[in-house]
């Protein structure tokens, strides 16, 4: 099911979408830091992942993307949203229309509306949420320049990493790419399917066969995580002017900034 919201204010008409009212009264399942919670407990913060690491990770990703270039006029599919640890930062970022989030627990995605982002920003910048586990809604192209996968690699089978390569490459422009993380191994995980909240191993050679088969290239980055790896999967024309041997950093953005793009 498909969360679009593009329904306008009458009064308003060219302001923000109108969000149902029922929505605005709705109170989230859970609230608080949750830190009392376990990763993977019913909380919409310790769901996703160490409630004590949520703002760590939100700011590992968003500095990770915005040094690979990401900027307010790009559109970026982010699978597995969540409780929108990462999509609080992304959303208000991004121009409106931009931020496409792919997340089946839809309580989780509400929770996070309601005790991080807020409805009137919802309002404001129109993102688009799907609750599926794929992008089978999706019939014509995304136009996706930077995707997310943030732990979801990590918890699959290699049935699911190729179901989701050969989905996003559908997708992405031919300058696009995937960021990813994932646990490498010295041995593959030999099952199938979504093992949440399992932690699941590949060998290196492994992600880039598959990456390769589905059309995309593969590169390990040096780019820090608190217990996995990540990796940049992406279409024959990607930039790679701002990754200097798998290493991202501000300075090497800034030093590609055309000068009149420099800050002031």
């Amino acid at each position: 099911m498909l969360f679009f919201l593009q329904e306008h204010n009458a009064r308003y008409p060219d302001l923000r979408p109108r969000i149902p009212m029922f929505k605005l009264f709705k109170k989230p399942r859970t609230h608080g830091l949750g830190l009392e919670y376990r990763a993977g407990g019913e909380h919409y913060r310790s769901f996703v992942g160490p409630p004590g690491n949520y703002d760590l990770v939100a700011a590992m990703v968003f500095n990770l993307l915005t040094c690979a270039g990401l900027r307010q006029y790009h559109k970026l599919l982010d699978i597995g949203c969540g409780s929108l640890r990462i999509g609080r930062l992304l959303i208000p970022y991004l121009n409106p229309g931009n931020y496409i989030g792919i997340e089946p627990n839809r309580w989780l995605v509400e929770d996070g509306i309601m005790n991080e982002v807020g409805w009137d920003q919802i309002s404001l910048k129109r993102p688009t949420f799907s609750y599926r586990e794929s992008l089978q809604e999706f019939t014509d192209s995304l136009e996706i320049d930077y995707a997310l996968a943030q732990s979801i690699f990590s918890h699959c089978g290699l049935d699911l990493i190729d179901n989701w390569l050969i989905q996003v490459s559908m997708h992405l422009k031919p300058t696009g790419g995937m960021f990813a993380t994932f646990f490498i191994g010295e041995t593959d995980y030999q099952g199938k399917g979504w093992v949440y909240p399992k932690n699941v191993k590949y060998k290196i050679d492994t992600i880039s066969a598959i990456a390769a088969r589905n059309g995309l290239k593969f590169t390990l980055l040096d780019w820090k995580h608190p217990r996995q790896s990540w990796g940049l999967f992406c279409r024959e024309s990607y930039d790679f002017s701002l990754i200097r041997n798998g290493v991202l950093a501000w300075n090497n953005l800034f030093d590609n900034l055309d000068q009149s793009e420099h800050l002031r």
